[in-house]
């Protein structure tokens, strides 16, 4: 299915829309962003498509810095140029780093106490099931990848083994098997 044209798709209304959106957002988004954004952006708001969200986050994610960040200007910048890029990344970090400061004022008072440590390690199983359910939610693109399934799987598998269990930088990883699978993907489509 081809992508309704970018004027004839839902789109943020103004710069003060989108910053509100990539507020609400980066509220919604502690500890298992991908979730969140990828429901809000592709479900919810329509914004982008299951394709585009997907090609953006793989763009934003080998750029300098943390993903959401880069995929929030991307975002901005597509629907209102420089100044949405900056209203949304203003959206996606004022109330958050706000919020952040008060947090670690508290914690740096109360972070001692046994109910808040078992509070945060709740917050953490939490966020790893978000993340856990956002990547299999965004599996679904792996059907429409030119690689074989098995060679995704192992791609995957491989950088899971190095980044979590060799502790291999990331950096190295996404070089070495993102530069793999760019070239398998290559082969394959030429072929």
């Amino acid at each position: 299915m081809t992508p309704a044209p970018l004027a004839d798709r839902p789109r943020p209304a103004s710069l003060p829309d989108l910053f509100v959106a990539f507020t609400l957002l980066a509220l919604q988004g502690f500890g298992g962003v991908l979730a969140v954004v990828q429901r809000e952006l592709v479900d919810r708001k329509r914004w982008l498509t299951q394709d585009e969200f997907i090609e953006d986050w793989a763009v934003a994610q080998i750029m300098t810095g943390p993903n959401v960040v880069n995929l929030s200007m991307m975002v901005g910048a597509r629907y209102f140029g420089l100044r949405g890029a900056m209203t949304a990344l203003a959206g996606l970090l004022a109330v958050p780093l706000v919020l952040i400061l008060l947090l670690a004022t508290m914690h740096a008072r109360f972070g001692g106490n046994p109910h808040v440590e078992g509070a945060l390690r709740g917050m953490a199983a939490v966020s790893a099931g978000l993340i856990a359910a956002a990547g299999l939610k965004l599996s679904s693109a792996l059907a429409r990848s030119p690689l074989p399934p098995a060679w995704c799987a192992a791609i995957s598998v491989l950088g899971f083994v190095l980044v979590a269990l060799l502790k291999v930088p990331l950096v190295w990883v996404l070089l070495g098997l993102g530069g793999l699978g760019c070239v398998l993907t290559y082969r394959n489509m030429k072929s």
